[in-house]
């Protein structure tokens, strides 16, 4: 038995050395192809030369919120008050920038502004996987879409050679994306501008060109000047009918269909809308217009096109949701799921460090939680488990 034991044992380890190995000679082909492309040997060497194969990176790719979290918990912690607040003041602090951005490209300052706050927390968030890493580790680990993530990394340290940015300032999410409006390398390459008028293109350092550069980002992708991008609507009770971004027709086709605006107040007029409802028809419906589609095109998914929206809207001051998520367990916003943790430490559980963010390490002591209080174990970070461990 012990012999079986240490056979396997010796398996696993040679399995591993082997994995190793893998890894290191995929790394060595992507240096040599970097410089193949142009990049100087001394930036390849030092961003690629120690490059080992980041785990998180692959946990991460595995988990995306905006297309498998529900959308409570999604608008839960994404455009909680503090972001609000947040980018109230930001926007006040950062006022010229945004309204010269505004002016010279036609897109509304609380989008650009709202992008912002999504996307880095008003630059405070920028991520803190170290890109070349990240991307060596997507693409000689995941073995996916390998064509497309080399070409990021080229890009990426194209920008370092250019002297556009540091090397160690190529940090930002698992994916690739960096700077304060996470833009990746290739995008950064195109559409990245010099706003602030210093001779660089820096998406991490300075607030200017961020904000520039998103503003030329969604002009080129077709923004509207002086056009809408959304309203909160009310849908008749059961409603079954026409639904989606794709399938617009004007406000008084909607109208007739019972719809209304989510004040009471009637809808009317010729611009053409599609309704999403992503709760269903008990929740908050949205018409969204031309604008909204160019906010999708940012990241790609409707739920985050929402969150974006909603949170411009906040920005620029109308009120919160008027029709409440149609659950009785709500998503918690960014303090709360940081308290969840801090009450998960005190009755014992073990979540690591309390840091707001909602890991797997969480996610299991949360679920031990919701099982000792008598609950379906989901994992879920949400109002119910909280309000049983804080007592209520």
């Amino acid at each position: 038995m012990r012999v079986t034991i240490i056979f396997v044992m010796l398996l696993a380890v040679s399995a591993g050395s082997a994995e190793a190995s893998r890894f290191l000679s995929c790394v060595a082909g992507l240096k040599k192809a970097v410089i193949r492309a142009g990049v100087s040997r001394s930036v390849a060497s030092s961003a690629l030369n120690i490059a080992k194969p980041d785990e998180r990176v692959l946990r991460l790719s595995k988990v995306q919120p905006e297309f498998k979290m529900k959308i409570w918990d999604y608008f839960g912690f994404l455009v909680d008050e503090q972001r609000v607040t947040d980018g109230r003041m930001m926007m006040e602090k950062f006022d010229g920038v945004l309204r010269a951005a505004e002016k010279r490209f036609g897109v509304d300052r609380y989008i650009i502004a709202a992008v912002w706050g999504v996307e880095s927390d008003y630059g405070r968030q920028m991520g803190d996987s170290f890109l070349p890493h990240a991307l060596a580790t997507l693409i000689c680990k995941k073995g996916r879409r390998t064509r497309f993530w080399r070409g990021e990394l080229i890009t990426a340290l194209r920008l370092v050679d250019r002297g556009d940015l540091k090397l160690n300032k190529l940090r930002g999410s698992w994916a690739g994306a960096f700077g304060q409006t996470q833009f990746i390398p290739s995008t950064y390459r195109r559409l990245a501008i010099d706003f602030d008028k210093d001779g660089r293109r820096d998406l991490v350092g300075s607030v200017a060109d961020a904000l520039g550069s998103t503003a030329n980002f969604l002009r080129r992708a077709g923004w509207r000047r002086g056009q809408s991008w959304m309203i909160e609507v009310k849908v008749p009770r059961g409603y079954r009918g026409r639904r989606g971004r794709g399938r617009k027709i004007s406000l008084s086709a909607w109208a007739k269909r019972g719809i209304m605006r989510a004040d009471g107040s009637k809808l009317s007029g010729r611009a053409r809308a599609g309704l999403l409802l992503p709760a269903g028809p008990r929740g908050p419906g949205f018409l969204t217009f031309r604008n909204f589609d160019v906010i999708y095109r940012y990241n790609q998914a409707e739920s985050y096109a929402l969150a974006i929206s909603y949170l411009a809207d906040r920005l620029a001051g109308y009120p919160p949701l008027r029709t409440p998520w149609p659950t009785d367990d709500p998503g918690l916003s960014r303090a709360e799921r940081l308290q969840l943790q801090k009450l998960l430490l005190a009755k014992g559980y073990d979540v690591g460090e309390a840091n707001g963010k909602i890991g797997p390490v969480t996610r299991a002591a949360i679920a031990k939680a919701e099982k000792r209080f008598g609950m379906k174990p989901t994992g879920r970070p949400g109002r119910k488990i909280y309000d049983a461990l804080a007592g209520k």
